[in-house]
């Protein structure tokens, strides 16, 4: 009787949502609620009929995942899940419990930095599209993600989540990813704004960093995100900036993102990033969410009329010491919300679990593989190459869809690296042994392995001497302190002792390649040693065959480094400066870089990192053509047309990211060596020569001016440079800028 009681509920509280849609809005294309006046009166219409309580009510949470709407007026709930590749399992109400559903699997997609590494905007929808579909059909009107904090330092735990290290193409591939996603009638809430570069203290470290290193650096994505992608909601983050928390940080949210960017969505806490109700009511947070726990493990049961945006806020707003028209604001957008999302009676209904998102999966893994090294054609192995292959490593095995934090997901599938070798090459051809092995996945501590390490090495030098060639999975995995939310890495090594195995297995088989699964860079001692080597990532429901497709050949790699990988982890810029730079001291952490991150800092700074951003190699040739530009000298307001030939010189089809980056010859304040400002993804089949064509506008050669706080083009001499990575110029070509 009661699920007959609830469904009845639904029906009329649904139905009265309807009624309040003006009429010449129900039944038509959902294109109408984009309408501003049609939303906006109705908006004012629903204000003006709702209590001061049920206003309150619709700012903080009611469960972990969801806020209550307004059911007396048949304002949906509204439904939120992580995460950014996948949509996450279902939770108790009031608990962190899995609440153990049969059908909440899904189709989990490769981690951000996997898809960054693809250099594929059109990917990116693509991506967007799927995930959106499946958070729709699972009744979702949020999803958390996509995460576009800048990579700062290869020790940061949520690195995996994010776009890679350069501002510029997180921008382009965040933009799309957003209105894949919202195409489906479901908001994407960009995260986490902002600083925050770091796992380690991330609920009270205090960063202070230059407006410069701010503008130029760390909010680009977000702006490209609120001002092109018209994202409906933004996450804050947990840490401070110059003093004051994030998720309510006057500077942060209503100068910046409110005011300067006109964001017209929802502003929601991380879970338990507000600290204060004055702050959070006058600067700009619209939904608190996850207050009095640690975000992680432990709460104050059913708290959520404690939380700061609740019983806090009403009675400072009855006693006058805040004015309810600071509550009427945060509800405006919050209807917004609702009319974009669960009140829009057309949206598309979603899908789940398709062959066309197991395809884009598969394509967003096989595109992000990057090829670090290829001596003596190691790669491609093609079958009937090896008579015996052996395969070693515990990532060949083990789920990586678990652990790391709100990003774990339960797959309907995961096809591992080893299945993938097996269904390509053939049982009887694949030997496996694990080699190395970590505990189970796990957050909040390092839990310890149930294998004797000795016998597991031993066992994999004798596999890999009876084999006639050896590829071991290694790299990380989502436990505590290694790509995992929570905490930072301890430093740049390969855990679990695979330093030391490989430097085992090539004593008895010098036919050796490596292929590292990890969102973060890894030190290489026996980088010399090795034949070839992989960057791959977290890639998902289908990364055995994304792994087994590249090996073999059957795909050409074509992924490129949306990360520098520095020789040593001193050499990375924000690790330079001692501890007050990275982590902090506990308490503030000075980003003394500046706007040298990645690329910048190694260019500028001359030094030769292990791997440069956007490198990648191919089993075929590119040959790259003159960079030729349509004029020597623009204005401030033209657009420079780069074009030059592309051609694919080998024998076998591919792709190629090409890159593009500027220089600035005289700059009157520190510019880095080169920044990248264009790049395309350009497929080619052998023997075949387009021609490519980059637009770049002049405006976005300007650099942020913090002398004067405005964005600054300057009068002057500009290097377009045409790349394969970031120290590999093809071309160049000299303009001028005339003001």
């Amino acid at each position: 009787m009661t699920k007959v009681l609830r469904k009845l509920r639904c029906i009329l509280l649904f139905g009265i949502a309807f009624f309040l849609l003006p009429t010449n809005l129900q039944g038509q294309n959902s294109l109408y609620l984009d309408d501003t006046k049609f939303v906006d009166d109705r908006i004012e219409d629903a204000l003006s009929r709702m209590t001061l309580e049920e206003k309150i009510a619709m700012c903080h949470a009611q469960s972990k995942f969801s806020t209550p709407g307004c059911p007396r007026l048949g304002i949906p709930e509204i439904w939120m899940s992580d995460g950014p590749h996948g949509v996450r399992m279902e939770f108790m109400w009031d608990s962190w419990s899995h609440a153990d559903w049969t059908n909440d699997s899904c189709t989990v997609y490769p981690a951000l930095t996997c898809l960054a590494a693809t250099f594929n905007p059109i990917l990116s929808f693509r991506y967007g599209n799927a995930l959106g579909e499946e958070a729709r059909y699972r009744k979702k009107d949020i999803i958390l993600g996509p995460g576009v904090n800048i990579y700062r330092t290869p020790l940061n735990g949520r690195n995996f989540e994010y776009l890679g290290e350069d501002p510029f193409l997180a921008s382009k591939m965040v933009v799309p990813y957003i209105q894949g996603v919202q195409k489906n009638g479901v908001a994407a809430c960009m995260k986490h704004f902002a600083l925050n570069n770091q796992d380690k203290w991330r609920d009270s470290i205090n960063v202070e960093a230059s407006d410069r290193a701010l503008n130029e650096i760390y909010l680009p994505a977000f702006k490209a995100g609120v001002t092109e992608g018209k994202v409906w909601a933004v996450m804050g983050s947990y840490n401070r900036f110059r003093g004051q928390y994030c998720s309510h940080n006057n500077l942060l949210v209503n100068k910046i993102l409110k005011g300067d960017w006109k964001f017209d969505g929802v502003f929601i806490t991380d879970w338990g990033s507000a600290h204060n109700t004055i702050e959070a009511a006058r600067n700009g947070l619209d939904i608190e969410m996850g207050s009095w726990t640690n975000g992680l493990s432990w709460g104050l049961s059913s708290a959520y009329n404690n939380y700061y945006l609740a019983q806090p806020f009403l009675r400072k707003i009855k006693s006058g010491e805040l004015s309810e028209s600071l509550l009427n604001e945060k509800v405006r957008r919050i209807l917004r919300l609702n009319f974009r999302t669960n009140m829009d009676r057309n949206r598309p209904y979603g899908k789940k679990l398709t062959p066309e998102h197991k395809a884009i999966a598969l394509k967003v893994a096989e595109e992000g593989i990057v090829l670090l090294k290829n001596e003596k054609q190691f790669f491609p192995i093609e079958k009937g190459r090896y008579n015996k292959i052996a395969v070693i490593g515990e990532n060949a095995v083990k789920k990586l869809t678990q652990g790391g934090g709100s990003s774990e997901l339960k797959p309907q599938e995961e096809i591992s690296p080893l299945q993938g070798m097996i269904d390509k090459y053939g049982k009887d051809h694949i030997l496996f042994s694990l080699g190395y092995a970590s505990g189970e996945p796990n957050y909040s501590n390092e839990l310890p392995s149930l294998y004797n390490a000795d016998s597991l090495m031993t066992a994999a030098v004798e596999t890999a001497r009876n084999a006639d060639v050896v590829i071991l999975f290694g790299g990380l995995n989502k436990n505590f302190q290694q790509d995992c939310e929570g905490d930072d890495r301890k430093n740049m090594n390969l855990p679990f002792g695979q330093d030391e195995l490989i430097v085992k297995l090539l004593e008895v088989n010098k036919n050796l390649g490596v292929v590292i699964i990890s969102g973060n860079a890894v030190s290489m001692p026996w980088i010399s040693k090795v034949n070839g080597l992989m960057q791959s990532w977290y890639l998902g429901s289908q990364g055995g065959i994304a792994a087994a497709n590249i090996i073999s050949g059957k795909v050409n790699p074509s992924g490129k480094l949306p990360f520098s990988i520095p020789k040593k982890l001193e050499d990375n810029g924000a690790n330079s400066f001692g501890p007050i730079a990275y982590p902090g001291d506990g308490h503030n952490e000075v980003y003394k870089e500046d706007i040298l991150v990645g690329y910048r800092w190694f260019d500028t700074k001359k030094i030769k990192p292990l791997f440069p951003f956007g490198y990648g190699l191919s089993y075929t040739t590119f040959v790259y053509g003159k960079a030729r530009t349509d004029k020597r000298t623009y204005r401030p307001d033209e657009t420079v047309k780069i074009s030059f030939n592309l051609t694919n010189s080998g024998k076998m089809d591919g792709s190629e990211a090409v890159q593009l980056y500027v220089t600035q010859k005289n700059p009157t304040l520190l510019r880095p060596v080169k920044e990248l400002k264009g790049f395309s993804k350009v497929a080619l089949k052998a023997g075949e020569t387009k021609i490519v064509e980059i637009n770049l506008k002049v405006s976005d050669m300007a650099f942020y001016n913090d002398k004067i706080s405005a964005w600054t083009l300057e009068q002057d001499d500009y290097e377009i440079s045409i790349a394969s990575s970031s120290r590999n110029i093809k071309s160049a070509n000299t303009i001028k800028v005339v003001l």
